[in-house]
């Protein structure tokens, strides 16, 4: 499993690029439920994110391949398909290892990189490719301000990104391992934002 290092701080702490967000149970998206997005890029412009823990449901790595007339088919390798977003679901991004790059990598965090290019799933399907990586289509997306108001309204908790949770195989528990990983018993949580 890749390993990342800590994002580099920025110049008031504020922004998560390299983080992973962990929707709280009171969210009130139903398309963030129990939700874990790795942010690849937030800033003053705004956020954008993937969702590592849902699925992509009636789709397979071959049928992508075989729409975008990408060969080997079959290919020599395969890669887990994930719904990464209600934001352009017919747009794919391949968040992976920073082993493997081309011109249309881009960098996350030291040991971890996005690529939108059909470059990268031409070397998977010929076996070759990042050591770790998931394909999402689709993303989230965040105007400027936006994601840190919801921070604000306890609608997300972060944690840093790390392997052992973007490229997980089993998805079905990447919610509570995130939170594990803050020592966070989810059944404590609240979904009531407090105010002193």
């Amino acid at each position: 499993m890749a390993s990342f290092s800590p994002p580099p701080a920025d110049t008031d702490g504020t922004y998560l690029t390299g983080h992973l967000l962990i929707a709280m149970p009171g969210m009130q998206d139903p398309r963030f439920d129990h939700t874990v997005v790795c942010l690849c890029a937030h800033s003053a412009e705004g956020a954008m994110g993937l969702v590592v823990n849902r699925p992509l449901p009636g789709m397979v790595f071959d049928d992508l391949l075989r729409q975008l007339e990408v060969l080997p088919l079959p290919p020599q390798r395969r890669i887990r398909m994930l719904d990464g977003g209600p934001v352009e679901a017919g747009r794919g991004f391949v968040l992976h290892s920073d082993d493997w790059s081309t011109d249309g990598s881009m960098a996350v965090v030291k040991g971890l990189a996005m690529t939108a290019s059909v470059d990268i799933l031409k070397a998977i399907a010929g076996g070759g490719g990042p050591k770790d990586c998931v394909l999402a289509l689709g993303y989230a997306g965040w105007a400027p301000g936006q994601l840190e108001d919801e921070i604000q309204r306890n609608a997300w908790l972060n944690v840093p990104a790390d392997g052992s949770l973007v490229f997980r195989d089993d998805t079905s528990d990447t919610w509570d391992a995130a939170l594990a990983k803050l020592r966070v018993n989810p059944a404590l949580l609240s979904g009531t934002a407090g105010h002193a």
